[in-house]
């Protein structure tokens, strides 16, 4: 079983049984991202804790309150490298349009600067299943931020739109977005596979 989906899979049935479907769909968006963090740290040698970004404290409030059944001395580690200036900005515009129950809230607003200093579409950085489920994350607990995307950007780049403009200036020089050449990079589709349907396909496959 690949990495992702085994650690996934031990999170989830480590998880605090949910009240409501809200709660069991933040469980399911915790466990994707820890177990991103653990599946790439097997392959890269690096501390887990390293792309997760919340401190070992965090990391044992986080598991205690949503995942109390996890027994998890790979996170027990030394703190996280520490952000870059860009994680930086992006945890202060995330923290400032949090919406969502806390502490979970404040959590994502870490983790997520965090994960999207990754190369992929943010919805593969966090290790979701698809962009919608990252839709529905934002609109949950980044409700003003999640609005503000009126044009369906892709997501890193409409954090790096609003953090531009906080700062006074444009992020790119074409006078509107319908006739910029990189329109594409900016909207166009965000597809590709996510690690539980990566598995998916691997057991059809062998099937």
């Amino acid at each position: 079983m690949p990495a992702f989906a085994r650690h996934y899979s031990v999170l989830r049935a480590a998880a605090r049984p949910a009240r409501d479907e809200a709660e069991a769909f933040d469980s399911h968006i915790l466990a994707a991202i820890l177990a991103a963090a653990l599946a790439e740290a097997e392959i890269s040698g690096s501390p887990p804790i390293d792309g997760l970004g919340l401190s070992p404290a965090d990391v044992d409030r986080l598991l205690g309150s949503c995942f109390p059944g996890y027994s998890a001395p790979t996170f027990r580690t030394l703190p996280p490298s520490g952000p870059s200036e860009e994680e930086v900005l992006l945890v202060d515009l995330l923290m400032a349009h949090r919406a969502g129950p806390e502490p979970v809230a404040t959590w994502l607003s870490v983790l997520i600067a965090r994960r999207a200093m990754r190369p992929d579409h943010l919805w593969q950085d966090l290790g979701l299943n698809d962009r919608g489920e990252l839709n529905r994350l934002l609109a949950r607990h980044f409700r003003s931020l999640h609005a503000g995307n009126t044009g369906n950007m892709r997501w890193k780049k409409y954090f790096y739109r609003v953090l531009c403009e906080a700062e006074g200036f444009s992020l790119c020089a074409a006078p509107s977005c319908s006739v910029c050449a990189d329109f594409n990079d900016c909207f166009g589709a965000e597809d590709g596979l996510s690690r539980l349907a990566d598995l998916r396909r691997r057991v059809e496959e062998a099937a």
